[in-house]
């Protein structure tokens, strides 16, 4: 069988995909831009299997705080999911001299309602800040604990750059309706959250 090869490479020209192939693409759902938020919030509903929330420049107004998340399955009255969460980090300094690769373990939880830390010790100095990502799966199910994901990093207080990563589940078989985000501390002083939604 001989191959063919499209005489143009570029494919540019393409504006959609024909009807039954997937695109597997996110799908821009709402964007929340904080202002001195004490937090931000997101609805969620079973129009997706999965959610994808984008971090971008999340800056505290108080230093060294660490940027939590909750998830509610009563329409946002409560915000108190059982979680059980595993947590580690990698970090350098800008000097140079200390690096660590590490299992936080202030970072994760044993079945316990409070919130998750994604990433701690955010300084709030003018450039610092944070940015990262997290997906949340199926969690319009009605059967299984709802999984999650998340990566960070951010200019740490002491003029550290700190990835870490963190992930769990929700121990609930209860549709998660919300998700609520903000830091231990002080308000979101400002930055970009943006919420899609996996096709």
């Amino acid at each position: 069988m001989a191959l063919k090869f499209a005489v143009n490479n570029s494919l540019s020209a393409i504006t959609s995909l024909p009807s039954g192939i997937s695109g597997g693409a996110l799908n821009l759902i709402s964007t929340q831009t904080a202002s001195a938020s004490a937090s931000l919030e997101f609805t969620l509903d079973d129009s997706y299997d999965s959610y994808v929330f984008k971090f971008i420049n999340i800056h505290p107004a108080n230093n060294g705080v660490h940027l939590e998340f909750n998830m509610s399955t009563d329409g946002g009255s409560n915000y108190n999911v059982t979680k059980t969460t595993t947590h580690f980090r990698t970090y350098h300094n800008e000097s140079g001299t200390e690096t660590t690769l590490e299992y936080y373990t202030s970072g994760d939880l044993a079945q316990s309602t409070s919130n998750h830390m994604l990433l701690n010790s955010t300084g709030n100095s003018n450039d610092e800040s944070t940015s990262g990502s997290l997906q949340i799966f199926n969690p319009s199910s009605s059967v299984f604990v709802k999984h999650f994901i998340a990566n960070f990093n951010n200019y740490n207080q002491g003029d550290y750059s700190a990835n870490h990563y963190s992930a769990g589940y929700g121990n609930t078989t209860s549709p998660i309706t919300n998700l609520k985000f903000q830091f231990s501390s002080g308000n979101i002083d400002d930055g970009i959250i943006k919420m899609y939604g996996v096709l």
